[in-house]
């Protein structure tokens, strides 16, 4: 089962109200969203996007209850205008950016998104849209796979990986998850003494290249405000180090512009209690800010 990450932060933070319309960027499994409608109802509006469809169509169920007060979405949140002016709405009160991968991606193996289960290499949070991963890295070289891992995953033995990634691949595409998994433990010699799963940073630097997710972050956060009712809040939870850097450099430059103003000098941490109930918590960081 997904479980929402620092949701009660989250609806404090928004400040959602009777009969506003909020745009959920990332509405995933809908848990954030169902509480946000509980709050706006009655005479509220939810409008969640996904890049996801079959994440989308989790969420479709899961908000069945609210029928007419949502609308949902499949599209990227770099495309959030597009997204307003077909649906006709010229602003919002609210906006949250759920930037976690939902535990419905990384258990489903068949969206090879997990270096824990077996599935196709793939990642791609849109199928309609790209190459899957190992089709990608059948057409790049040494220099670029080593730039990915140690740019998006901050890997430090990403020279290793990489000349061990095109060295497989010249015998055979790297076409699942686990073959990827233990090459990359090879390739680092992994030990029982380690604290992550080495594998980790490099699935997380292959997710973050293949959606290029950095660049549609930082579209999405520099046109959310302009979509922001006066007063309005905006919510951002990161959960690595290079999503919450692109959201604290935005908001400062826009709060230094008098856009917006920053609602959390330091990001809001998960408690101990609600990480010992969800692990994959741990590592979230929610910042929050206001329309000038």
């Amino acid at each position: 089962m997904h479980k929402s990450v620092l949701l009660d932060e989250t609806l404090e933070y928004l400040c959602c109200k009777k009969k506003h319309t909020v745009l959920d960027c990332t509405v995933g499994g809908a848990g954030h969203a169902k509480r946000i409608l509980e709050s706006i109802l009655p005479g509220g509006k939810l409008i969640g996007m996904d890049a996801d469809k079959l994440t989308l169509e989790t969420a479709r169920i899961a908000l069945n209850n609210y029928k007419r007060a949502f609308s949902l979405v499949n599209e990227n949140y770099r495309n959030l205008d597009k997204v307003l002016a077909v649906l006709g709405v010229m602003s919002v009160d609210a906006m949250l950016f759920d930037l976690g991968t939902s535990s419905f991606q990384l258990d489903e193996p068949s969206r090879g998104f997990s270096f824990l289960r077996e599935g196709p290499l793939d990642m791609r949070m849109d199928k309609e849209k790209g190459l899957p991963l190992w089709q990608a890295l059948r057409k790049m070289g040494e220099a670029d796979i080593g730039a990915i891992i140690r740019d998006l995953g901050e890997e430090r033995y990403w020279r290793r990986i990489a000349k061990a990634i095109v060295a497989e691949n010249r015998i055979a595409p790297i076409k699942d998850t686990l073959r990827l998994a233990r090459i990359v433990r090879d390739a680092v010699r992994y030990g029982s003494g380690s604290r992550i799963d080495p594998a980790t940073r490099t699935f997380q630097a292959f997710r973050i290249f293949i959606n290029d997710e950095l660049n549609a972050l930082k579209e999405a956060l520099l046109k959310a405000p302009k979509f922001l009712n006066s007063g309005g809040r905006m919510v951002v939870i990161s959960f690595h180090s290079l999503e919450d850097r692109i959201v604290k450099h935005t908001f400062n430059a826009m709060a230094r512009e008098n856009i917006l103003k920053i609602l959390t000098k330091k990001p809001i941490r998960p408690s101990e209690t609600e990480i010992t109930d969800n692990p994959r918590s741990r590592s979230s960081k929610l910042r929050a800010v206001e329309k000038v």
